[in-house]
């Protein structure tokens, strides 16, 4: 496996980076977002767990608002809409199931 400054980086959408490794059933991202960015209203077929290591985010997952602080984890069911916006600059976590094969290089 590659160290973490290896894996390419991908642009999600203005000021949200991802780096991504894939397993043979999960999707492994480390994502960084700037402040004020943020993440337009979507839906995809895989399970997503967040995990927060920096910073403050709102979510919209489905109905629910969420404030996503170091240390808040959430799960995001398949097909569940979700967006969210950045209040400071943050850190996070990722993990998809099955692979995001839209995420590979």
């Amino acid at each position: 496996m590659p160290h973490l400054n290896e894996v390419k980086k991908k642009l999600l959408t203005e000021g949200i980076l991802g780096q991504y490794v894939h397993g043979e059933s999960t999707t492994l991202g480390w994502v960084t977002i700037q402040a004020g960015s943020k993440l337009p209203a979507h839906h995809h077929p895989h399970e997503q767990i967040t995990l927060m290591l920096e910073g403050k985010m709102e979510m919209q997952i489905g109905d629910e608002v969420v404030m996503m602080e170091p240390g808040t984890v959430k799960v995001i069911g398949s097909n569940i809409p979700h967006s969210a916006i950045a209040h400071t600059d943050c850190v996070l976590i990722d993990v998809f199931s099955p692979v995001r094969e839209d995420y590979r290089d």
